[in-house]
């Protein structure tokens, strides 16, 4: 008999420095009591709401940070044995379904959708037993046209990514790859040459199409599947469209160029009315739920965005790792691996990498039962999806024999069948959404479902692999990162205010270190009051030579250095063990302040609105692409890009100006000696005010230096000069 640990399919090792992150927690914590401690034994006479505002801001900081700490205090790491999986249960694998998702073929161009598509087409799995199914919520006819030109394309890109063993998979970056390194097998060359051929005519007809806006009657005539387009047609206002491309029960049409059957491949486009709120992608993956358990009913389900791409064949074999592992497989409902970004610039400018999260907070997630659930790159267990609880008697069985009987209807009978699934009056009056599916109510659907998994006895596991499992693309400009990061701090926060609320529906269903970790990010938007109150409060009072924070001689300030050395420390170290550099690092500070006093900004007033009934927010998808050859430029040369008027920047602008002004007023106050006997006092206000000015630089460049179009507009330059003016002014004037 076989030990535990060799017979697993999986090993988990704990995190080799935990002794000292928590020996390092624990002393910071220690400094920050100091702090507050310094706060409410020394509150002066004069300025002392300043005092207590900024005794407030370090008060919730510090309990926010504990939540972050929580996520580093039991990290785990996964280790995968595939080949074990392979010997116990190549001929018994269950079936895979996964779920792609597009909603604007604009934003999410037809060409990245089929990428990512052939990519998870050609896994390294027995292909009957795969199924691909494209949601489309915008319901394009262009979108559909990719698709059947991939699938006409999978015929010859499939076989040639097994025979060669192609990595990655999507045929965009395996051709790139060949560029970057300009080598390969010449053995290969010939084949090479004929699958990339198709690739660029394939590419061409539907750049032609896209261009044009809508599929020509020509290449309408050649599938009639096109005919669900004739009839009246609003993107917001359709029918169920529902077509089954590829599929085992039709033998001429799914097999491969060497006679091999090709995955099973579905294009729906649910049905939507103007009366009937469709709940964003949460609807959409319920839909598919539905539909593909009438088709094909895989066990196991991957749900993934169209813009990230499958970087490695050996993923669902990985999921599958811990999945049917004999002793803790049963209990695990989905298996979350990392997002990660193929065009991020050098020093990653936009802090896009999320390597806190990705490399560290995830980690500590799945050292308490599991990671939060981040709505794509994640394999599902199909029960768990659909609402039923876990308990001890639930057992793995791998039997696909109930999957089969799905299939044995004909294809037509199959397509008129799943398209009622998909109609919008399906789920009235069901638990759709409550309790079964992805849940709504809220813009973040995904956290809010894996906090439901959870509850009902399930765990999850984080897999961060050597080689990538998938890559997508992050937004190469300040203003869709920034409205990206809104709506994920708003989706956050606004869970807080449902039934799901992990404060009340979490307490006692699951560990008290994942509790905090949700909290870690259902609060991160109310970060946003105290930060902003510590780069505002502490640069106006240089004005008046008032100082918030103890002088460089006393006591008390050794508990403020070592917090600032400390957490600055500890960051740059996270960072450089992920992978990242110094000047990366200094980047991701940068957009931490910027999120915070911006994003979560709007975010939390937007939250105050809805309350009040003044507001609505909606799901936004984010740009994909840089359409602009000068932005892109821009951006590979790590300058940021502004280029258009938009309330954040007004608000990153005004507080960079106004750190300006208060530093050059401080400095202008020192050269002439009016200050000379507090200069001690002051030191760590104006050093707070400096590293607040010196982080803004890109600001200024933009607002006065720098004339391409990336700039500020010259509207920005006046608005926000005008308003920091007149707070120093005012401020300076106001007794």
């Amino acid at each position: 008999m076989e030990s535990g640990e060799d017979y697993s399919l999986f090993e988990t090792r704990k995190d080799k420095g935990r002794h000292i992150r928590r020996i390092y927690a624990i002393s910071l914590f220690v400094a920050i009591c100091f702090i507050w401690a310094y706060r409410l034994s020394h509150i002066p006479a004069y300025g002392k709401w300043a005092w207590l505002g900024l005794f407030a801001a370090e008060l919730w900081s510090g309990f926010y940070w504990l939540f972050g700490q929580a996520l580093r205090w039991n990290m785990l790491f996964r280790k995968t044995f595939i080949n074990r999986l392979s010997e116990r249960y190549e001929n018994s694998l269950p079936r895979v379904d996964m779920f792609v998702f597009t909603a604007d073929p604009i934003i999410e161009p037809p060409m990245m959708v089929i990428n990512t598509v052939l990519s998870v087409m050609a896994y390294d799995y027995p292909a009957e037993k795969l199924s691909v199914y494209l949601s489309d919520d915008a319901g394009s006819d262009i979108t559909f046209y990719a698709l059947l030109e991939a699938s006409t394309f999978a015929k010859h890109w499939v076989p040639f990514c097994k025979r060669f063993k192609v990595e990655p998979r999507s045929p965009a970056a395996y051709f790139n790859t060949l560029v970057s390194t300009n080598s390969h097998d010449h053995n290969h060359a010939k084949d090479l040459d004929a699958i990339k051929k198709l690739y660029v005519d394939m590419k061409r007809r539907i750049e032609d199409v896209v261009k044009l806006g809508g599929v020509p009657s020509e290449a309408r005539s050649k599938h009639n599947g096109f005919s669900q387009w004739d009839s009246y047609y609003s993107r917001h206002d359709h029918d169920t469209i529902l077509q089954i491309l590829l599929h085992e029960r039709n033998p001429h049409n799914s097999k491969d160029v060497d006679g091999f059957v090709l995955p099973t491949l579905v294009y729906m486009a649910r049905e939507k009315r103007p009366q009937y709120h469709h709940n964003y992608k949460a609807g959409a993956i319920n839909s598919l739920l539905r539909v593909s358990s009438r088709i094909s009913n895989a066990k196991i389900i991957l749900i993934i965005d169209c813009d990230m791409y499958s970087n490695h064949s050996q993923s669902v074999r990985d999921a599958l790792c811990f999945f049917m592992d004999e002793e803790k497989g049963q209990e695990i409902a989905f298996v979350q691996f990392p997002q990660n970004f193929e065009n991020l610039s050098k020093n990653d400018l936009y802090g896009n990498a999320i390597s806190a999260t990705v490399e560290v907070e995830l980690h500590g997630a799945d050292g308490y039962g599991g990671p939060l659930f981040i709505g794509t790159c994640c394999f599902h267990r199909r029960d768990a999806l659909c609402g039923k609880k876990f308990n001890s008697q639930y057992k793995n069985e791998w039997n696909d024999e109930n999957e089969k009987e799905v299939v044995k209807a004909n294809l037509h009978e199959l397509e008129v069948e799943s398209k009622a699934l998909a109609s919008c009056s399906y789920e009235e009056n069901t638990l759709w959404g409550k309790e079964i599916g992805a849940i709504y109510g809220c813009l973040v659907e995904d956290v809010i479902t894996g906090l439901w998994i959870h509850s009902q006895g399930w765990k999850s596991i984080y897999y961060n692999p050597p080689r990538k499992a998938f890559f997508g693309i992050a937004p190469t400009n300040l203003l869709h990162t920034l409205v990206q990061q809104k709506r994920w701090g708003e989706g956050d926060f606004q869970i807080l205010f449902t039934e799901y609320s992990p404060t009340w529906y979490g307490e006692g269903k699951i560990n008290l270190g994942l509790l905090m970790g949700y909290w870690r990010f259902n609060y991160s938007a109310t970060t946003c009051l105290p930060i902003l109150y510590y780069s505002f409060i502490p640069s106006l009072y240089l004005l008046k030579a008032i100082p918030l924070f103890p002088k460089m001689s006393s006591p008390w300030f050794i508990p403020f250095a070592y917090v600032i050395l400390g957490e600055s420390s500890s960051t740059l170290i996270e960072g450089l063990i992920s992978g990242g550099t110094i000047k990366g690092w200094w980047n991701d500070l940068r957009m931490w302040l910027y999120i915070r006093t911006s994003s979560y900004l709007f975010a939390l007033i937007d939250i105050v609105w809805k309350f009040f009934g003044r507001s609505y927010s909606s799901f936004a998808v984010t740009t994909k692409i840089v359409e602009d050859d000068d932005v892109s430029q821009r951006y590979k040369n790590e300058v940021m890009e502004f280029g258009t008027s938009s309330p954040f920047f007004t608000v990153l602008a005004t507080l960079a100006l106004l750190h300006l002004f208060c530093l050059l007023a401080t400095i202008k106050e020192l050269v002439l000696c009016k200050v000379a006997l507090t200069g001690e006092k002051m030191a760590l206000q104006v050093l707070l005010c400096g590293f607040l000015v010196l982080i803004n630089f890109p600001i200024y460049q933009g607002l006065f230096l720098r004339k391409d179009k990336g700039r500020l507009p010259s509207s920005h330059t006046i608005k926000s000069t005008t308003l920091a003016l007149s707070a120093c002014i005012f401020f300076k004037i106001w007794n």
